[in-house]
């Protein structure tokens, strides 16, 4: 695989256990029939339990099963599940870090009892409701309620484009809590009287339903949904006690684009072994069409472009064990790593001409994925606006 300057050499004996475990995992178990999802618009929804046995759900935390592993190794699980499909990533990268992670960070000792374990093994399956049919980009907007009644809260609202929904056993949900108190003070454009809220809702309960959205271009092996509360309730034990205000779902999103950072780099790298071998396979003009300078050209800049991404990714895991990681960091990798992503798939499929068209290869699989990421987590230009902000301290969406 490529890895031009010799990265990998550097690992550690688990990153390496970890990189050939999900390597072997995904070549076994996901490759030979991802495709055929994709045509069909399914998650292999027979092999969450088969992740979650084999540790790849949040496995950087710690406690409760799980196996505390270093950055630099949870990163590398995101790579090699991407490489296969973001969808597969995207079910582990929801799992672990938009819904272990906030319940590990703000849940009560409770919470954390029932839903690490079963979380981890894949026994259950979490999803993350934030995004709102009206308010995407701006999340502070959001137009979810909770209103306490008596020893419970009462949820009202809607959200959308959520992973997991359709399939999920428990949704953490974020909410406007106008039962009074205080919120974030800069941190929301609505009063500091309705704190945003955390909230664990079994989807089983009375008031919940989680459409599937069909009919996606995009991340078709992943099921996609929405999460409609009607007069919801939750005991107050359901609430995350241990957060209030944007910092609960933001800092969730700055894990979840931690992994995506690492997981566009494994999906252009499988696009670039895609192309070279092809390259070297296929005959034109009496002899391989890696033996012409525009192909050459191609492979050259894919493989700078992709090292640039891995260099970027590692450096972030080293920032993030040592406690430097800024959100802002991390947008800057999302937003590069992404568009390395989808530009590469891209040229990709050009060298792979007519055969690149189809399920067979994985890169115009991967180019269409890429634009969900390129949106999801932060869109590209969001990301360009909190960077333009940290760099010269005008806030541009303001």
């Amino acid at each position: 695989m490529l890895d031009y300057v010799g990265l990998e050499a550097d690992l550690g004996e688990e990153e390496r256990l970890i990189r050939d475990t999900a390597r072997e995992f995904v070549d076994e178990r996901v490759r030979p029939d991802i495709g055929d999802h994709f045509q069909a618009g399914t998650f292999p929804t027979e092999l969450i339990e088969e992740m979650g046995e084999m540790g790849f759900y949040a496995p950087n935390l710690d406690g409760y099963g799980l196996a505390n592993v270093s950055e630099t190794a949870y990163g590398i699980l995101m790579q090699e599940l991407e490489a296969c499909d973001s969808g597969l990533r995207s079910m582990a990268s929801v799992q672990g870090a938009l819904v272990m992670y906030p319940i590990h960070a703000y849940g009560s000792d409770d919470q954390k009892e029932r839903w690490l374990p079963a979380l981890g093994e894949g026994e259950a399956v979490g999803c993350f409701g934030l995004t709102e049919p009206d308010h995407g980009s701006n999340p502070a907007a959001m137009e979810t309620t909770a209103r306490r009644d008596g020893d419970a809260y009462v949820l009202d609202g809607s959200k959308t484009w959520i992973t997991n929904a359709p399939i999920a056993d428990v949704a953490v949900v974020w909410a406007r809590d106008e039962s009074g108190g205080r919120g974030d003070a800069g941190n929301s454009d609505r009063s500091d009287d309705a704190p945003v809220r955390g909230f664990l809702v079994e989807t089983d309960r009375d008031g919940v339903t989680t459409n599937e959205i069909d009919d996606k271009l995009s991340l078709r092996a992943s099921v996609t949904g929405e999460i409609s509360l009607q007069g919801v309730r939750v005991p107050e034990t359901n609430v995350l006690p241990g957060v209030s205000g944007m910092k609960g779902p933001l800092s969730c999103l700055t894990q979840a684009r931690f992994g995506i950072a690492w997981g566009a780099v494994g999906a252009a790298r499988d696009c670039f072994e895609q192309a070279r071998a092809y390259a070297a396979d296929r005959d034109q003009f009496g002899g391989p069409i890696a033996r012409f300078q525009l192909q050459q050209e191609k492979l050259a800049e894919m493989a700078t472009q992709i090292t640039t991404a891995q260099l970027l990714a590692y450096r972030l895991a080293e920032l993030k064990e040592r406690g430097d990681l800024t959100p802002q960091h991390v947008s800057m990798a999302k937003r590069n790593n992404v568009r390395t992503a989808r530009d590469q798939s891209r040229v990709a499929r050009e060298m792979l001409g007519g055969n690149g068209i189809t399920t067979d290869y994985s890169p115009m699989r991967h180019m269409a994925n890429m634009e969900t990421v390129y949106t999801y987590e932060g869109t590209h230009d969001i990301h360009t606006l909190v960077l333009g902000e940290d760099l010269t301290g005008i806030a541009a969406y303001e």
